[in-house]
């Protein structure tokens, strides 16, 4: 496994726990069983990217939805 730093200059101890992560990632999923079924990745999760309800029109919604320039 090659790890390129493209953009800033970290510190070593920067680059250090960048790289733990890493590898902890990559023994985490060299330790599963191949047939497993891998859990649903939590960043590609449409819950994560909406987190809150949207609001729900009121009266006199449809007025709000043009704004004359």
């Amino acid at each position: 496994m090659v790890i390129k730093v493209v953009k800033g200059n970290p510190t070593p101890e920067e680059l250090a726990a960048a790289l733990a992560v890493v590898q902890a990632r990559a023994a985490a999923l060299a330790s599963a069983p191949s047939g497993a079924a891998r859990a649903a990745d939590e960043w590609s999760a449409p819950a994560r990217v909406a987190r809150r309800t949207l609001p729900q029109p009121g009266p006199r919604a449809w007025a709000r939805t043009y704004w004359p320039g």
